[in-house]
């Protein structure tokens, strides 16, 4: 069975929210998902042994949190290349974040990444938990293959 692994890094749990409802989109299609904090990756061997991989950030002052860029560093190193991604994060103005993870995935790490990022300003909000799932769901389709 397929795993991917869900990374997030947030300031007020929203983003945390958003990565368990990817999850479980992911989880939909008969692959296997696992949540985690940035805070508990501390070398590149722990992003080891999954087949997928979808980053996520809260946007703070139009910037991802220092957790995910530092994650994203790491994660250069992996041999990510060519594995299904993709990102998303939860902000309150702006929204920078989850793109510019999605372009670092696409374009530096040569990930096979899903049609675009999700930004939701929370999980909760205007059918904020259908497209997280739905987001998962096609991170699923993409393990599924």
């Amino acid at each position: 069975m397929p795993k991917a692994l869900i990374v997030y890094s947030t300031r007020t749990g929203q983003t945390k929210k958003i990565a368990e409802l990817i999850a479980e989109g992911i989880r939909f299609g008969g692959v296997e998902a696992k949540v985690v904090s940035v805070h508990e990756i501390k070398k590149e061997s722990d992003l080891d042994g999954y087949d997928g991989y979808v980053f996520g950030s809260a946007t703070y002052h139009g910037e991802m949190m220092q957790g995910m860029k530092t994650l994203l560093f790491l994660a250069e190193k992996a041999g990510l290349g060519g594995k299904p991604g993709g990102s998303f994060g939860a902000f309150g103005w702006s929204g920078e974040a989850p793109d510019r993870i999605y372009d670092t995935m696409k374009n530096v790490f040569n990930m096979d990444m899903v049609s675009g990022s999700l930004r939701l300003k929370s999980a909760a909000l205007g059918g904020g938990i259908q497209m997280a799932q739905d987001y998962g769901r096609e991170v699923g389709k993409k393990l599924a293959k």
